[in-house]
């Protein structure tokens, strides 16, 4: 498959321009025109780039690329050494933000709730086209404490929660990765946890005054199931040698 054939594809699957991101989606950096093989992975670190260099891949596909709003212009450090696999290697690297959050189908959000046994009510954020803030409720009410246990074991981590352990908990707001900062819009729809995938400094004290409880329950382990599955797809349609590969990262 060519390369430009499959990043149009992707970017029309995922509706690449109706997001407002602040990072680039698509290619990120150009490799060779021919691609038969694909590492997936959640963040494009050396150590995945170089996985995929030595296993024969075409091009590695992100959910977490090089580039990002705000970063130096200046190819130094980590970027070098990033981008000298990749050109090295005639490496290609897609990388999809947002519309990886955000998808109905193969979201994280989506796919963090089919994980949790979620059901999905609608949005917090309703009003944007592409919501990323998601609301939804248990089937059967259970103690806080009870619920982090099945995150803790689904997403293999251990949590960092703030609430009652024995308070009974129904309706969740969840939003993945680096998303704290939702937690009033959370409160604001009627949720009683907030799930997260970090939490900053100050989230401590809005959780407590918000009187919502909280969850951060790691933004790798959180946003490792949109790429995974969007590599599943790719595999399936087009029958190209996909493989996920999941570098530990205890954030």
């Amino acid at each position: 498959m060519k390369a430009l054939e499959l990043e149009n594809w992707l970017n029309s699957y995922l509706k690449v321009n109706e997001f407002r991101d602040y990072c680039p989606n698509g290619i990120q950096v150009e490799g060779k025109d021919e691609i038969r093989r694909i590492v997936t992975g959640v963040s494009a670190s050396a150590k995945l780039l170089e996985y995929a260099a030595r296993t024969g891949a075409d091009a590695v596909l992100v959910h977490h690329g090089i580039f990002w709003k705000g970063d130096p212009q200046a190819i130094r450090t980590f970027r070098r050494k990033r981008i000298e696999i990749l050109i090295k290697n005639d490496l290609n690297l897609f990388a999809y933000h947002l519309p990886l959050d955000a998808h109905p189908e193969i979201g994280n959000n989506v796919l963090l709730a089919q994980t949790l046994g979620i059901e999905i009510d609608g949005a917090c954020d309703e009003g944007e086209k592409h919501p990323l803030v998601l609301r939804g409720h248990l089937a059967q009410p259970c103690r806080l404490s009870d619920f982090i246990a099945l995150i803790d074991h689904k997403l293999d981590r251990k949590s960092f929660y703030i609430g009652d352990g024995g308070a009974i908990i129904d309706r969740i707001a969840w939003c993945t990765g680096a998303a704290h900062d939702n937690i009033e819009l959370a409160a604001r729809c009627g949720a009683g946890l907030y799930i997260s995938g970090e939490i900053a400094e100050r989230t401590v004290h809005e959780a407590e005054e918000l009187g919502i409880a909280y969850v951060a329950a790691g933004h790798h382990c959180t946003e490792i199931f949109g790429i995974r599955k969007l590599g599943h797809v790719l595999a399936d349609r087009f029958g190209l040698d996909v493989e996920f590969v999941n570098m530990p990262n205890s954030i």
